[in-house]
């Protein structure tokens, strides 16, 4: 296979100008298991296009080049005690994959952690971007600084769509001060039922949770734990997380975790490490309105009597990842049937290639939407060169 890498953003322009026949985009290439397989004769990485072009701690912005290092973004911003505020997944574990994750990845595939749930998603984040589109055609979209996104929002079009509307070349974020504390209580021993109703509630309340996540008893080799973020202050923390002890007394004294453990504890939810094992497992990601996480994994396991099933819960309920075998279509119609009726979407994020190649990956379109699908990919890449077919057929 051919791998192209431009150094600048006018020699992507030239390649996909002169390009003859469909490419592949890729960032590190730690995601590229993900999507409908694709046959390509060609590779457009962007791992050549680093480099941080603006940083502005004060206005709280910024922006890089595509294949600019996630982890160079990260340190940059801890120099000046900030971060990205949706705590974007890293994907290596759970494809057991090689490379640098990218901070044109992280846009690419609006790339959001447990931190969502309180800061938005990644696209929310995103304010600029500058990207070739199927024609050659350089397209700068967005600003350097939120006051000057004005205009056609290209930006939140792009976040999502996997590089099948444009290869990007530069985008810019705004960013957040990094707190100066986190705390996580934990609660012990409750249901599915129980933990998300606790989650659900907890987002209610004043005490400004960031992350509210469960895992189930089984998982790490634990009894269930269901936990609850806060952030900020450490004075401001010991009133906030004593009042919301005392809110949640009913279900017992939680523990209390912080430093590297409770940094490790939200990484290992981040990236679904306890679902990671084993590899021939096929991986799930529901996007459900918060309140319906339990209720819709009770109704799959009763769709899937029998079948070795492990759930993880975040989002207080609203991302719900489960990893089962692959046997037939790895649970494909009862998962789809269940979230359809919770009015939520799954995506397959892992499998072999032959089950991705003949189940839907992404949730299937309703006609009118999948035309709209299409003419928006035509107007973008006409040619069809970027991607094609990756999130669905012809799209």
């Amino acid at each position: 296979m051919t791998l192209h890498a431009p150094a600048s953003e006018e020699e992507a322009a030239a390649l996909i100008a002169s390009a003859t026949a469909p490419m592949r985009l890729e960032g590190g290439g730690t995601r590229a298991g993900l999507g409908r397989p694709i046959q390509t004769a060609a590779t457009l990485t962007s791992r050549r296009l680093t480099g941080i072009t603006l940083y502005e701690p004060a206005e709280m912005v910024i922006g890089a080049r595509s294949g600019t290092p996630l982890a160079e973004i990260e340190a940059t911003l801890a120099e000046r005690n900030q971060m990205l505020t949706f705590e974007p997944m890293d994907h290596r574990p759970l494809f057991a994959s090689d490379g640098e994750p990218t901070i044109g990845a992280v846009a690419a595939g609006n790339i959001s952690g447990p931190r969502r749930v309180f800061g938005g998603a990644a696209r929310d984040s995103l304010i600029g971007v500058r990207f070739v589109n199927g024609r050659g055609q350089v397209v700068k979209n967005g600003g350097r600084v939120m006051k000057n996104v004005t205009g056609l929002d290209l930006v939140k079009l792009q976040a999502g769509a996997c590089g099948t509307l444009g290869f990007l070349t530069e985008v810019i974020f705004k960013v957040l001060p990094r707190p100066a504390a986190v705390t996580t209580l934990a609660y012990a021993g409750l249901d599915e039922a129980r933990a998300v109703e606790l989650m659900c509630e907890a987002m209610g309340t004043p005490f400004e949770i960031t992350g509210a996540a469960h895992l189930p008893a089984g998982i790490g080799g634990e009894e269930a734990r269901t936990l609850l973020r806060l952030e900020g202050f450490p004075e401001q923390l010991d009133y906030r997380s004593g009042r919301l002890a005392d809110h949640f007394a009913v279900h017992g004294t939680p523990e209390r975790i912080e430093g590297e453990a409770g940094d490790a504890l939200w990484r290992s939810v981040r990236d679904v490490r306890p679902l990671v094992e084993p590899f021939d497992h096929a991986v799930w990601r529901l996007s459900l309105p918060p309140k319906t996480g339990a209720a819709t994994v009770a109704a799959i396991r009763q769709g899937l009597a029998g079948t070795d099933l492990r759930v993880l819960y975040d989002w207080s309920g609203g991302l719900v990842w489960l990893a089962l075998p692959e046997a037939n279509d790895a649970g494909a119609a009862a998962i789809r049937a269940a979230t359809r009726a919770a009015k939520g979407h799954a995506t397959l994020v892992r499998g072999s290639t032959e089950l991705r190649a003949r189940v839907a990956v992404f949730e299937p379109e309703a006609a009118a939407v999948a035309a709209l699908t299409r003419g928006v990919k035509a107007s973008f890449d006409p040619r069809g060169l970027l991607n094609p077919g990756l999130m669905h057929p012809g799209g």
